[in-house]
């Protein structure tokens, strides 16, 4: 039987990218696994630190947003003690651009988006991961980000920059979404998600449903149905030779060799 996880859902900022909407996407998803989930765009929750601390993953989706000192504090402070943190787009990868430890904790950056909306695929690097398991590679056709991205991050997925809109950055792999570690908490992200039409892709809404539910500490062999779900070991990414990427257990890559792994047999990238 599943346990029941505690989430929250902080939603704001660039209203285009309709944080209110795809919040409750995915607020509804993890109510369906049978989880506690409490939703709002007040960023005052962030200060109440004993609220914080009972929630078992905090989902950002604030593009452009703006939060104080004390704010961050505690949001940092319950990801560095335990709590999970997740988020998609810019909601959660240019949330606060001001703010560089809490970009340290996300992992990445968004910087651009060359072409604005364009066709891309998005290249599943770790197939036996159990975030991206059972996933092949797949077409979207929306916003593809390109991100200033820690090496310490496990990746999960990548894209591929044609150069048709930036030449200097033909065949450069972008990762899509990885996992980490903040202090004690998971942090999980995704690129994709520019609005909420971005999840009709199956292959995307699963991708970020999956990795809620990493975040928040849930047994996700365990938690998943995957029935219906393409098989196959996926379409295959990378990373330019002498990038300093790593092929590690699972077909995962992984930048750089930091020393503040995943736990063993926890994530399987």
């Amino acid at each position: 039987m599943t346990t029941a996880r505690r989430a929250l859902f902080l939603w704001g900022g660039y209203a285009p990218h309709q944080p209110r909407e795809t919040s409750e996407l995915f607020a509804g998803l993890l109510r369906d696994h049978g989880h506690e989930v409490e939703v709002t765009n007040d960023p005052d929750v962030l200060l109440d630190t004993d609220r914080l601390a009972a929630k078992d993953l905090i989902v950002v989706s604030v593009t452009i947003g703006e939060i104080t000192d004390a704010q961050e504090r505690g949001l940092l402070e319950a990801i560095r003690s335990g709590t999970g943190l997740a988020g998609w787009h810019g909601g959660l990868g240019d949330a606060f651009r001001t703010r560089g430890e809490f970009q340290f904790a996300v992992g990445g950056q968004f910087v651009a988006h060359p072409g604005n909306i364009t066709d891309y695929t998005v290249n599943i690097v770790a197939p036996d991961d159990p975030i991206t398991a059972g996933l092949d590679g797949f077409a979207m056709h929306s916003e593809q980000y390109y991100m200033h991205v820690d090496p310490a991050i496990d990746v999960l997925a990548t894209t591929t920059f044609s150069g048709e809109h930036a030449p200097w950055i033909e065949g450069v792999a972008m990762p899509v979404a990885w996992t980490k570690r903040y202090g004690e908490g998971k942090v999980f992200y995704c690129s994709l998600g520019h609005t909420l039409a971005d999840f009709d892709v199956p292959e995307a809404r699963t991708i970020v449903e999956r990795g809620l539910l990493w975040a928040m500490r849930q047994d996700l062999p365990h938690a998943l149905d995957l029935d219906g779900l393409a098989g196959g070991q996926g379409c295959r990414g990378g990373f330019h030779e002498g990038d300093g990427a790593e092929v590690v257990p699972g077909g995962g890559l992984r930048l750089g060799t930091a020393a503040d792994r995943l736990d063993e047999g926890e994530h399987a990238g």
